[in-house]
């Protein structure tokens, strides 16, 4: 090894490798994969994920900084609770909110995805063109890929910027997705034409 890399594999050394990680993901771009921490800082996987989730710890008891797993990747974001005051740093207006439909649609990907637009207009019972072009141009949907059949239609799914919107580390954040006794009929249907 040379004298420029280091390794964190010592006990004494941990907070050396949480503030390495740290730096790391401040200057990333956008999310980065475990490996490719563990890879600059030539520790192993696991290892880098224990120092994660020892930041994520420090995080919650200190402020307005968290780290938001997704999909095997993570980055910094900012905490939930502060939005309103960065909203109005940032200079964003009412209209960044979400309509009705909008929210009404994304539960419906969150919960069902991978699903398809005509999946996503059975559930709400009217078309949802408008509504998926708006999401997919605030980047809180994807297309991810295409269903197998006739017409191969596109499957859609949320994306990172979906969960730092709604200030969540994953999907499994989520509130548990419940039916009443009305929609359990309605969804056992449903079931039945996917």
């Amino acid at each position: 090894m040379s004298d420029q890399t280091q390794s964190f594999s010592s006990p004494d050394q941990k907070y050396d490798l949480e503030s390495s990680i740290e730096a790391l993901l401040f200057v990333a771009a956008s999310s980065v994969s475990i490996a490719q921490l563990a890879a600059v800082l030539e520790e192993t996987s696991e290892v880098i994920e224990q120092a994660l989730r020892e930041l994520e710890k420090r995080y919650l008891n200190r402020g307005g900084i968290r780290i938001q797993w997704s999909a095997g990747r993570v980055q910094l974001t900012t905490a939930p609770e502060y939005a309103p005051t960065i909203e109005k740093f940032l200079g964003y207006e009412a209209t960044t909110h979400l309509s009705r439909a909008a929210q009404e649609t994304l539960a419906i990907i969150a919960y069902r995805q991978p699903i398809t637009r005509p999946g996503i207009d059975a559930i709400r019972g009217v078309n949802s063109d408008g509504v998926l072009r708006s999401l997919l141009s605030k980047g809180l949907i994807q297309e991810v890929g295409r269903a197998e059949g006739p017409g191969r239609p596109i499957l859609y799914g949320t994306t990172a910027e979906f969960l730092q919107y709604f200030g969540l580390s994953s999907l499994s954040q989520l509130p548990p997705y419940e039916v009443g006794e009305v929609g359990l009929e309605e969804e056992n249907n449903q079931l039945l034409k996917d």
